[in-house]
């Protein structure tokens, strides 16, 4: 493989070395992990709204996978989207999918219910939605940055636009999530000097990691403080 693409893969699928490679290793192991765990379930035909790059695809059940993207140029060159859309109605027929995922998109969503109300519209009757927020993160892709959600707001809205929740989960433990913050800002700081940010990677935010991932042992946890929410929800009524 490549070193450019074990990299990349190293960014959404980590492995141990990536404590020493990626700054979001917590992150981004907590929500591989609970993608393997909840993909299995997501099948028949299903569109990934906010593909980017289709990270996850190989662990989604799905007999048809498609990718769904705002229609930009940036998108069009960069990101791996089957189909674009004009940010405010999917391009898709009512009830044309047994599956959707959305994947760390709602925050950056300044229309929340319309968006939902899409989803409910292009999935078949008790059709599933597994859907990705972050809770706890900084500001990013600004402006495009709308808002977070406690998992209670986000049981509300989605009840409130035809789905039932199935399933529930918070991504990371207090602790985890305090280190995370530290590097995401360590990252901040030194990603426009590539060899700073490359050093401090490798010696600062990995000891970060490790100690995060070590007192996460050690201290008890609550469900107040956590990095992401994950919600696998069933439609049950058109809205």
């Amino acid at each position: 493989m490549p070193i450019k693409q074990f990299l990349i893969n190293q960014m959404f699928e980590p492995s141990i070395i990536a404590i020493f490679l990626n700054p979001f290793y917590i992150a981004r192991k907590n929500l591989l992990n609970a993608i393997k765990d909840y993909g299995k379930l997501i099948r028949g035909k299903t569109v990934d709204i906010g593909c980017g790059s289709k990270p996850y695809e190989k662990f989604f059940a799905s007999d048809l996978y498609l990718g769904l993207e705002i229609e930009t140029e940036t998108n069009q060159t960069e990101k791996k989207a089957d189909f674009y859309y004009d940010g405010k109605v999917f391009p898709f027929e009512d009830k044309s999918f047994d599956s959707a995922i959305s994947n760390q998109v709602l925050e950056h969503v300044f229309t929340p219910v319309e968006f939902l109300r899409e989803v409910n519209r292009i999935l078949k009757q008790e059709g599933l939605f597994l859907l990705t927020v972050p809770f706890v993160w900084d500001e990013h892709e600004q402006p495009y940055d709308y808002a977070r959600y406690s998992s209670f707001g986000l049981e509300h809205i989605l009840k409130e636009n035809g789905f039932e929740i199935i399933k529930h989960q918070k991504l990371g433990h207090p602790v985890e999530t305090i280190h995370q913050l530290i590097n995401g800002y360590i990252y901040k700081t030194t990603k426009d000097i590539p060899i700073v940010k490359q050093l401090t990677t490798i010696f600062i935010s990995s000891i970060v990691t490790i100690l995060g991932l070590v007192l996460a042992k050690l201290f008890p946890s609550h469900g107040d403080l956590f990095l992401d929410n994950i919600f696998l929800v069933r439609k049950v009524a058109d809205v």
